[in-house]
């Protein structure tokens, strides 16, 4: 009789235990699914589009510049802007979008 009540005290501590780490998991699962893994996945891309900067190519910094590629380098590209046509250099990190679209994007 001892063990039938033993038994029935640990299945009742088993499912204890999943109702109160489920909504935990759930949560985990959530922000992987729709937080991280959209959030890598644009890195990504953002990765791949300041490598395969060309001269000439349109761009727009995080700063909100507009200019045109004028030269690029391991990790600074130069950008030309403005009707003076200044050249400011800037870290190709700071690169937020290409406004050039290339044959390979599309």
């Amino acid at each position: 009789m001892n063990a039938a009540i033993l038994a029935e005290a640990q299945a009742s501590s088993t499912t204890q235990m999943l109702v109160t780490f489920l909504p935990l998991a759930l949560i985990f699962v959530f922000f992987y699914l729709f937080i991280l893994r959209p959030q890598r996945n644009q890195e990504k891309r953002d990765k791949a589009m300041r490598e395969n900067l060309e001269i000439g190519d349109e761009v727009v910094t995080n700063g909100g510049i507009v200019g045109i590629v004028f030269q690029v380098k391991e990790d600074t590209v130069v950008i030309e802007t403005g009707g003076d046509r200044s050249k400011i250099r800037v870290k190709k990190w700071a690169i937020a979008q290409n406004l050039t679209t290339h044959e390979d994007d599309k």
